[in-house]
């Protein structure tokens, strides 16, 4: 799963030990991607970061990340 994210984002470093966590318990590696590094990131994601992705590209949390939610839609993804 992606982790989008940018420096100086206050909810982005209130979501990654969240994210980490959750991914951690269900075995899922994190990828932490810093969306100003690539402009269609930018584009796309960028007031709504943080954003967690699935590896198929679904959004599985944005804003503010809540760790049942988040596990709740990875198991979904998962099957």
């Amino acid at each position: 799963m992606k982790f989008l994210t940018r420096d100086g984002c206050h909810l982005c470093d209130e979501a990654r030990p969240v994210v980490q966590r959750v991914a951690r318990r269900l075995r899922v590696d994190v990828v932490e991607v810093d969306i100003d590094s690539d402009d269609d990131l930018t584009a796309r994601y960028g007031l709504r970061i943080p954003v967690v992705l699935g590896d198929a590209g679904q959004v599985l949390g944005e804003g503010l990340i809540d760790a049942r939610e988040l596990r709740r839609a990875m198991r979904e993804v998962m099957g």
